[in-house]
Parts: C-alpha cells; structure tokens; sequence
C-alpha cells in the first residue's frame, strides 16, 4: 500500500501511456467508424490521453492541455515526425500554423483581457474598496449578510476569476467567522455563501469562467458555427438566471443553517491607493464593460474590447512586466488545449465520422441535450470544470451539426453548447469540484456532507432552470440556430 502511494503519480502516468499506445495500435475496424483514416484514429488516441490525464490528475490539468497541441503538432500536421506522416497524403494534415494559433484563438484574448482587468484591480486595492461599497447596503443583519456575500461575490465572479474571488472574499469573511460563536450554525452558510456565489456568478459572462469561453469559441468560430453571439447577448440572458439560483440558494442556506446571532459585524481593512492611476483604473474598467454590454451598438466586438485594458494599462505602466508573471497563464493553456483537441476532430474528419457511426438523428433529440449536460455535470464534480467542458463540448459540436433541424424545438445547437458550460459550473458537490469549493472547506467550516447536500440540490435545481431557460429563448431564436 505504501508503495502505491509513493509512486501514485508514476504509475497513473504508465497506465496512460499503456491505454493510449493501445488505442493508437488497434486495428481500425475495432472502433465501428466506416472509412476511419489514421490520422482520425491518433486523434482518438490524443483524445483517450487527454481524458485519462485530466480524470486521474497525473499531471497539472495545463500541462495536458500543452502535452495536446504538441502530440497534435507531431503527429498529424504538416510538420509533424517524417516516418509518421511521410505516407499520408498532405491535403489530410492540419496545418501546424492552425494549431499553434489554438494559443492565440480570440476566447483566449478575451481571458486575457479580464485577467489584466482582475490583477489591476487586486494590485491597486481598487477590489477591496468595491467590495466594501457593496457589501455596505446589506447592513448587519445575519441573513442580510448571507445574501449580501453572495451577490458581491457572484458579482466579482462575473469579471474576475472564481478561485481569485473566493480568496479574496473569503479573507474578508474569516474574522467574522472567528467573532461568531462555536456553535452557531450560521458559519458554515456563511462559508458555503463564498463558492456557491463565485461559482453561479461565473456563469453570467463570457469571461466569468472558462468553460464559457470554450463554448463561445465553438459557437463564434467563423470556420465552423460562426453565430456571433456577443458579450452583450450572454450576459443579458445568464445574469437574471444567475440572479434567480443566487436567490433559491441563499433561502436553502438560510433555512438549512440558520442563525442564531442577530447581527454579523464586517470590518474590511485596506482599499483603493491614492493617484492618477487610481483613477485610470476606475475609467478603464467602467468604459470596458460598457464596452462589452453594448458592443452590438459601437460595433466593436468583445475579444477587440478585452484588449484596451491591456493597452490602456501597459501605456500607462500601470502593469509592468513583472506583473505578467502574475496572470493565470495556466487556464489560458489549459482552454487552448480545448480548442485543439476540437480543432482536431474537425479537421481530420473525425467529428463527421463519428456522428455518422452513431444513429443520432434516431435519438430523442432532448435526450441528447439534456443526456451531455448531465455527463458535464457529474464529470465536473470530479475533475476541473474547464476539462470537462473541453472534453465534451468537441463531440457535442459534431453532434449538434449531425442533428440539424432535429434539435431547432429545442432551441437548436446552442442550447447543447451553452448548456455544457452551464452544467460544468453547477458542478459544487465535493470539495474537489472547484478550487472555490476547496478554500472554504479549508476553513475547516464546512463538513463534506454539508457541502455535498446543498452542491446536489443546487445543482439540480439550477440544471432545470438553466435548460428551461436555453430551451425558451433558442425557441424564439435569440441566440439564433
């Protein structure tokens, strides 16, 4: 047992290896896909690996997704190992061009915008005095306060990343949460109020959480669905939503662990430095979000926006390039390897054959709709949200276009797509499910049970809402088809 221990990482890292040789050894006509061509079938295998990778944690999930694009890049492109693609005709190769730009794709620029956004606003002290304004309309009321952290935190989730924003809040909760008796139950709502909000808030943006951006670069990718679905369109539909579960949520926690203590005194220390840069800041941020919310109207798209702050604040030398150090490089590597893998699918023919291999259009297509959210949602309470999506929304895209008018009833491929990303953030049952989940377990608050209990029923409710919801609106073409 020791032994398995010590070399856990070793072995999972063997076993992987193993399972994709294997995959990519087999005879063709083992996988039931008519006509599939070899570089379909290392796609396969890339796919297997990546899977495997990310379920059992062998290594970093980022590394996985550059181990990805660099499998990719020397087996099946253009400029790939000479023995392993000298008898495969070119036009059948990816272009080694068109996978490396998986790193410079527009969702990433649109990440990389918000992540500026957020290190500026952490730097400056900016986030702390938001924090304050905003929490000070909930007064002291305990339930008051309940609600007031998860709206705050919800609303910080939208722009900001949701491990950064549950750090932040929750250093501002843990004095409170040391002033409060031992016994008052109200704590753990208080703790559970910090990855409940970070998680649904990052829902309400494109840039909120990355399985977002991973769906929106499937469905605006000018090559494939091109459907233009803007900043401004998102988030009018997922705010209200995110609203609606943030309600149903603070009355399960306040029911569920009700307090004892009257008041909840908050005291935040710090904020915003003093300066001309301060303020630069301020405007920054306020003229890129009006930005975004009304980019149909100014006629510049999200992923050019995301790029002003970046100018404004190099310029400026607001940001240096010591602080880019700082940027959560890793997500962007790890949505990147998403849009590899896809990018894979795609251009190998794979996604086509796999559809027609699997009678889809015999299939309920609700079924089919609501069958891959389910599967994001329990996938991702067991391995990271952006590797669930990543994994899943490649095969659904095929899927999605195989089906054709099969799914309009529904709300048509965008109601699939958009609904994979949904499920993986309704995914809070454990404390592994989200970086947000393991912080406040980690004040030693919250017991599993709990978190299980209200992560499940949160998340059901919010699968029902958040589909009924996609289903309404793809009906009326908002999102169009």
């Amino acid at each position: 047992m020791r032994f398995l221990k010590k070399y856990a990482r070793i072995i999972k890292i063997l076993f992987v290896l193993l399972l994709t040789a294997t995959v990519w050894l087999l005879p063709s006509d083992w996988f039931g896909v008519e006509g599939l061509t070899v570089l379909q079938q290392r796609v396969i295998a890339i796919f297997v690996f990546a899977a495997a990778m990310w379920i059992l944690e062998a290594v970093p999930a980022w590394t996985t997704s550059l181990l990805i694009i660099v499998l990719m890049l020397l087996t099946v492109s253009n400029s790939g190992i000479t023995f392993l693609i000298s008898d495969i005709p070119k036009e059948q190769l990816i272009s080694y061009k068109v996978i490396m730009a998986t790193f410079a794709d527009q969702t990433i620029m649109l990440f990389l915008g918000g992540f500026i956004l957020a290190l500026v606003a952490s730097k400056s002290g900016v986030d702390v005095t938001l924090a304050r304004l905003m929490l000070r309309p909930f007064g002291t009321r305990s339930n008051m306060v309940l609600l007031g952290f998860m709206l705050v935190t919800a609303t910080f989730s939208m722009f900001v990343s949701n491990t950064a924003t549950a750090a932040m809040m929750l250093t501002f909760l843990t004095p409170v949460l040391k002033s409060l008796p031992d016994n008052e139950k109200g704590r753990a709502a208080l703790a559970l109020a910090i990855p409940i909000g970070a998680n649904i808030g990052g829902i309400a943006t494109p840039i909120g959480t990355p399985p977002n951006g991973i769906a929106l670069g499937y469905l605006n990718n000018t090559e494939g669905l091109n459907m233009g679905i803007g900043f401004d369109q998102w988030t009018m539909v997922m705010t209200p939503l995110m609203l609606v579960i943030l309600f149903i949520a603070w009355l399960l926690l306040k029911n569920m662990f009700r307090f004892s203590s009257k008041e909840v005194i908050l005291k935040i220390e710090g904020g915003a430095k003093k300066g001309w840069r301060t303020n630069v800041i301020y405007v920054t941020l306020v003229v890129t979000i009006l930005l975004w919310m009304f980019e149909k109207v100014v006629g510049i798209n999200s992923y050019v926006i995301a790029l002003i702050p970046v100018g404004v604040f190099s310029a400026t030398r607001i940001i240096k390039s010591k602080d880019l150090k700082e940027i959560d490089w890793a997500v962007l590597w790890m949505v990147a390897g998403g849009f590899a893998l896809g990018l894979g699918m795609d251009k190998t023919g794979l996604a086509e054959a796999l559809v027609r291999s699997v009678p889809f259009n015999d299939w309920p297509a609700l079924l089919v709709i609501l069958g891959g959210g389910i599967i994001c949602w329990l996938l991702s309470t067991f391995i990271s949200n952006s590797a669930a999506a990543a994994l899943i929304v490649p095969i659904l895209a095929a899927v999605g276009k195989g089906m054709g008018s099969s799914l309009e009833g529904f709300g048509g491929i965008s109601t699939m797509i958009i609904g994979i990303a949904l499920s993986a953030s309704f995914a809070m049952a454990l404390p592994i499910s989200t970086p947000p989940n393991a912080i406040a377990y980690s004040t030693g608050l919250i017991k599993s049970s709990q978190m299980a209990t209200v992560g499940v029923l949160i998340g059901v409710i919010s699968l029902t809402l958040g589909y009924s919801l996609l289903i309404l609106i793809g009906r009326i073409g908002f999102f169009g088809y």
